[in-house]
Order: structure tokens, then sequence, then C-alpha cells
């Protein structure tokens, strides 16, 4: 995200089965990221759950289910480019 927004310099996107597994891996990765440190605050989301963010300071974790991922396409709408070195699709 580099040179392309202020408030984050670093986005992941991931794909969870379902709206539970969006939901429980979020809570995993605020439960890791408190055990190094890094204080999040709560997630947006919920209790939805199709799309959850989960903001650990300078990245943005993006959990989707699917059909989420594939209306709001974050890849086009930011123009990430995953033939990229530095890009590792999730």
């Amino acid at each position: 995200m580099t040179n392309k927004s202020s408030i984050a310099d670093s986005f992941i996107i991931a794909t969870c089965r379902s709206t539970r597994h969006a939901d429980s891996t979020a809570d995993e990765l605020i439960k890791r990221l408190k055990k190094i440190g890094i204080k999040c605050p709560n997630p947006e989301g919920r209790p939805q759950c199709d799309w959850i963010i989960v903001d650990a300071g300078s990245v943005l974790v993006h959990l989707f289910r699917q059909e989420t991922r594939d209306l709001y396409n974050l890849e086009k709408l930011w123009e990430i480019n995953f033939d990229s070195s530095e890009t590792k699709l999730a």
C-alpha cells in the first residue's frame, strides 16, 4: 500500500470459509498480536462477519467470506498487482 494510502502500509486480505470462520480467525489473530505486544481495537464488521477488519496499526487485515471478497474486490479497487514478488495471495 506504499504510496497508495495513508491509512496503512500493508493490507492482508484473506478468504474465510464462513462467518464463523472469519469471527474465530479475527479472535485468534487479536490474541496472537496481543501476545507480541500489538494491541488492536475491536474489529469492525461484527456481528455479521462477512467482512471483518482487524487494525494492527500499520497493517490492516481483511477477513472475507468468498462472496463478499468477490463483491468488493479490494485488489482491483486498490490496483494491487499480484505479480509483484512482495505481494502474496491469501
